[in-house]
């Protein structure tokens, strides 16, 4: 296993500290017999079944973590990056494209690199996020991720009726680093329609978003050229849900808010902005949305 990591850092391009500090986790469990036989047994408990109890299996890597003396964020993101090998499996048994297994799990990297900024460690806050990638209901396409979800309204639009409970992609936009330039977004939504239309029979496919990003007075402060002003335009927004504090502007700043906004990065005109909404005691929030090609 420590070569098949070695080999999937190297893949993803992960830096070269990171790979340091995660080989370094895996050589402190594998040296102590009974910690690196309950972590085989994570992993054999994945390799036999893909739906799991992920909760139960990140409280027993959170003991393993502590009897090693690494940090729980860490534990949880090597036991993720194991059971990615296994998941390869898994998708060439069901004969999906690896390459859609590898645009699934550059999310690892990807929230890898936001532990790291908002917390200082290599590892991942988020354990409960990944049950949809590794028992194959979520998948990755370019710049967006999408999975099965039941609509919440009555809604008709070009012909098409959704009611509750019908079932749309949920859309889920990664803390990539790149931009969502409008083509790369296009290319994404036409590659999980077909996908989820042919593996899980959805017709027609809708796709809804539930985000930060889609909140509407975003578009206040960003240009109607830019990349978010078109990606915040595709969706007919159904609810807008305005948030009581500012404990979600992480995911914008990299860094959790502790009150004072000059600490929060301000190197682009989008985190700028919404420094100077904290200042003057706006409203932050959340808005949801449907999306059709």
């Amino acid at each position: 296993m420590k070569t098949y990591l070695r080999d999937f850092f190297e893949e993803f391009s992960y830096p070269e500290e990171a790979r340091a500090a995660l080989e370094q986790a895996y050589d402190i469990i594998a040296a102590d017999a009974a910690l690196e036989s309950g972590f085989q047994a994570l992993l054999q408990s994945y390799a036999s079944d893909k739906n799991m109890d992920y909760d139960q299996a990140f409280k027993k890597m959170a003991e393993i973590s502590a009897g090693a003396g690494i940090h729980e964020y860490t534990g949880n993101f090597l036991m993720l990056a194991c059971f990615s090998k296994t998941l390869r499996e898994y998708y060439r048994q069901e004969g999906i494209d690896v390459q859609i297994w590898r645009t699934s799990m550059c999310d690892l990297k990807w929230k890898l690199d936001e532990c790291r900024c908002v917390y200082g460690i290599w590892g991942t806050f988020v354990p409960g996020w990944y049950g949809g990638f590794f028992n194959m209901t979520r998948f990755g396409f370019q710049k967006l991720q999408f999975e099965i979800v039941p609509f919440r309204y009555h809604y008709e639009k070009d012909g098409i009726v959704l009611n509750p409970e019908s079932p749309v992609l949920n859309t889920h936009i990664p803390r990539t680093g790149e931009r969502l330039d409008p083509e790369s977004v296009r290319r994404s939504y036409e590659l999980g329609a077909a996908f989820f239309k042919e593996r899980f029979q959805i017709d027609p496919v809708v796709f809804v978003c539930h985000s930060w990003l889609l909140f509407p007075r975003n578009r206040e402060v960003l240009s109607p050229d830019s990349n978010l002003y078109s990606f915040i335009s595709g969706f007919d927004i159904l609810e807008v849900e305005e948030a009581d504090d500012y404990s979600e502007v992480w995911r914008l700043f990299d860094v959790n808010y502790e009150g004072d906004v000059e600490k929060l990065p301000q190197d682009t005109s989008f985190r700028r902005a919404y420094a100077d909404w904290i200042r003057k005691g706006e409203k932050t929030g959340c808005a949801y949305g449907v999306h059709m090609l």
